[in-house]
């Protein structure tokens, strides 16, 4: 009896956008309780440097300032944790206390927190402090970091984090030693700035007992847990987290930030609210940055094409402190280091490195799309070393779907997939057939027109456990309590649909409640595309478990067997009558108990789900400017079903943009003689705008997940994933039928290929 008009697979447009395109979300920055007071951080203009700050009573004395905290006032916090450490090497971790204490590490870092009446009195007094600087050698880049006698980030240990291995080096070994051919293909895989639109906030206030945080976050059990509980030292009763509207996240705001920690003692020391809102450039210098790692990958063939080993070297550059889950963004890439590929022996090395910048952290698809990026640049390269056309080269060497389940040489189980399909959907749509003769009309108009194929696949949506709990309400529509947090994703429709596919409830009668601790009794937020798997797991078997509660309830009321019972639109029935009781009367029955009217149910889950897909990207170069112009692009997914296909495209369409803005665009750039970030705002950082966009063209060709009980596989980050290898093969395809240039890195801005052309004209002239 339920209805499907709002259920699984329906391509509903989002509930929650309605107020939100009309100016009434409410975000951090809305948030002004009564007697708020404003603060402002004082950072440091070195990447290294000792630092005492001298004559802080007359800052101190100025009208409208309140509090000024350095590392003195805060000996009783703890440093920021880093729980995100990883099986095998012995990470020492260094101190990232709250406030930098006689030595800041980059610019940027963080020194004093000032409090005052208004945002600009704090300020022009944390300017006016006087502060002893005495600069120190400092670093930047992670292999001029290695090299020997390079400055040191921390003074008591090397500028070598950790060095760990994955694979089987003697099998790897063995098969290099009967290649007949081995590729080697070295890439740099930028370092990128978050850049969400709304920047970070908090607002804390504390009543004597206890401490509110209000701040944007994807899961505030995560930011309770780490900032009260590690940082702080309260049990979890003595702070509540609670998070509104949120515009972007990204991964960088699953994170705590010294930020939070800083407003709570200031409003535990002034006994009122306290608001840091970050303005755009303090986001660039004091949120955790993503990506910025150097990889060599060398491929061994067989002398048909077979793929028989790979050896990976990757370079992480961690900057200087080890944020929240630092260590484990690269561990985790280097599982997926073999792709979609058939490949039997697979050694990869990781080295994360210190160096004098903001710290590195997840940013959408965390490890995984440095992964992707490093295998199918380094298949490209062997099919132009070899001869081979590059879509041959990956049909011949793809996991076939009979080999399913497939262990990699990594350890990774592929529970599902047809990676040659989505190749083969996706030439299709492309028409790939009929490249050659768009490339010789584009020859003939004065451009150079290149394709390029990246397959991916991903680990993802096994973030958890979360639990859903689900309540009827007297006006027989129902809550529902989780702790996911969307940051754009859609959550209420997401989470609406699978409850109407259990009690038959439109959209608008189901109410989702998320960022709230003390509402929440626990939760795992949003993060590696974990809310459908995990999260929408727990609401659909909370549901059902629901519906059975009130099948029996009515089945009282209505003097029926419970099995004779139907549910839908918002009522009860016993089947074939016309006797029914509606939620509305069921909630305010006699016998209807808190607990009848409530039913939670926790999933969390060890293997991951494995999304996969192809990206398809075809390209136009003016070799007179360097510009690049996206004239087709195409991407065919797998994500095992599609719960809304709707938001399901509009996730794919953000993620391949964010690809897009890192292939051709995004550059976080330090000057390595000052250390200063150089590109730290929008001035100097390019980000991709509407018209960068092209008209993509999107299909699923879905193969259920065999180890997800609803057979969804994560989708939020593959669009991020699948987008900068296909773009980049399809500019060096067109470069290397031009000019035989068979290398750029990202971004593969004008200037860069313009250069890149001029040197290949000069050196072909010569």
């Amino acid at each position: 009896m339920a209805s499907m008009k709002f259920g699984f697979g329906q391509p509903l447009t989002r509930k929650e956008d309605a107020a939100l395109v009309r100016g009434a979300g409410r975000y951090v920055a809305d948030v002004l309780p009564d007697k708020t007071l404003h603060a402002w951080v004082l950072r440091s203009p070195h990447a290294h440097a000792r630092f005492a700050i001298q004559d802080l009573d007359r800052v101190k004395a100025m009208k409208g300032v309140r509090l000024v905290l350095t590392a003195a006032d805060l000996t009783h916090l703890n440093p920021m944790p880093t729980p995100g450490v990883i099986p095998g090497p012995d990470i020492q971790v260094p101190p990232y206390l709250v406030l930098a204490k006689d030595v800041v590490r980059h610019v940027g870092d963080a020194v004093a927190f000032v409090v005052a009446d208004t945002v600009d009195i704090a300020k022009d007094a944390a300017e006016a402090i006087t502060v002893d600087w005495q600069p120190l050698p400092h670093v930047i880049g992670a292999l001029d970091a290695l090299k020997e006698g390079a400055a040191k980030v921390w003074p008591d240990r090397s500028n070598l984090v950790f060095e760990t291995t994955m694979g089987d080096a003697a099998a790897t070994k063995a098969a290099f030693a009967k290649a007949a051919r081995t590729v080697t293909t070295t890439i740099v895989n930028q370092r990128l700035v978050t850049n969400y639109m709304e920047t970070r906030g908090v607002i804390a206030d504390y009543d004597g007992d206890r401490y509110t945080l209000t701040l944007g976050s994807q899961g505030v059990h995560t930011i309770r847990d780490i900032i009260g509980g590690a940082v702080m030292k309260l049990p979890p009763e003595k702070m509540r987290v609670i998070t509104p509207d949120v515009g972007g996240g990204f991964g960088t705001k699953l994170f705590p930030y010294r930020e939070y920690a800083l407003a709570a003692v200031a409003a535990e020391r002034l006994r009122k609210p306290v608001k840091w809102v970050a303005d755009r450039s303090e986001h660039f210098l004091g949120d955790s940055h993503g990506r910025d790692n150097i990889s060599t990958a060398t491929l061994a063939l067989d002398d048909k094409g077979h793929f028989l080993g790979l050896e990976l070297d990757i370079v992480a550059d961690m900057g200087a402190y080890l944020s929240c889950y630092a260590p484990y963004i690269p561990w985790l890439g280097m599982g997926m280091a073999t792709g979609t590929y058939d490949i039997p022996a697979a050694h990869v090395r990781l080295r994360a490195v210190y160096t004098n910048t903001v710290p590195v952290d997840a940013y959408r698809g965390a490890g995984r799309p440095e992964a992707s990026y490093l295998i199918e640049r380094a298949v490209d390269g062997a099919a132009r070393e070899l001869g081979i056309a590059p879509d041959a080269l990956r049909r011949k060497n793809v996991i076939k779907p009979k080999a399913m389940p497939y262990k990699t040489p990594t350890g990774k189980v592929y529970d599902s997939g047809d990676f040659a399909g989505t190749l083969a959907r996706a030439q299709e749509l492309i028409d790939w057939a009929g490249f050659a003769k768009r490339a010789t009309l584009a020859k003939r108009a004065g451009k150079l027109r290149g394709i390029g194929i990246a397959n991916y696949v991903e680990a993802c949506g096994n973030n958890g456990p979360e639990t859903a709990t689900l309540q009827l309400d007297r006006d027989g529509g129902v809550t529902l309590l989780i702790g996911s947090q969307s940051s754009g994703q859609g959550h209420a429709t997401s989470y609406a649909q699978l409850i109407a596919d259990r009690l038959g409830l439109p959209p608008d009668k189901v109410r989702v409640v998320q960022g709230d601790t003390d509402r929440i009794a626990s939760g795992a937020g949003t993060g590696g595309s974990s809310s459908i798997p995990v999260g929408g797991v727990a609401v659909d078997r909370a549901g059902k478990t629901l519906g059975e509660q009130l099948k029996q309830l009515a089945a009282d009321a209505l003097e029926a067997s419970a099995g004779d019972m139907e549910i839908g639109e918002g009522v009860v029935r016993v089947a074939g009558t016309d006797r029914s009781i509606s939620f509305a009367d069921l909630a305010a029955h006699p016998a209807a108990t808190s607990e009848k009217l409530t039913a939670a149910e926790e999933f969390g889950t060890e293997p991951p789900t494995f999304p996969n897909g192809t990206h398809i990207a075809e390209v136009e170069i003016d070799p007179e400017t360097g510009a690049t112009a996206i004239v087709r692009y195409v991407i065919v997914d797998d994500f095992g079903k599609t719960l809304n296909p709707l938001l399901l495209e509009g996730q794919v369409h953000g993620g391949a943009v964010q690809g897009i803005g890192q292939a051709l665009l995004e550059d976080t750039v330090y000057d390595k003689a000052s250390g200063q970030l150089i590109s730290a705002s929008f001035m100097d950082y390019a980000m991709p705008h509407a018209h960068d966009a092209p008209d993509f063209v999107f299909e699923t060709r879905n193969v259920p997940c065999k180890t997800n009980p609803l057979g969804v596989k994560g989708a939020g980050e593959a669009g991020a994933i699948g987008s900068c290898p296909a773009l980049i093969n399809a500019i060096i395809d067109a470069l290397d039928r031009a000019y035989g240039i068979r290398a750029i890195d990202m971004p593969a801005t004008p200037l860069k290929i313009w250069t890149a052309i001029q040197a290949a004209r000069t050196a072909k002239a010569s």
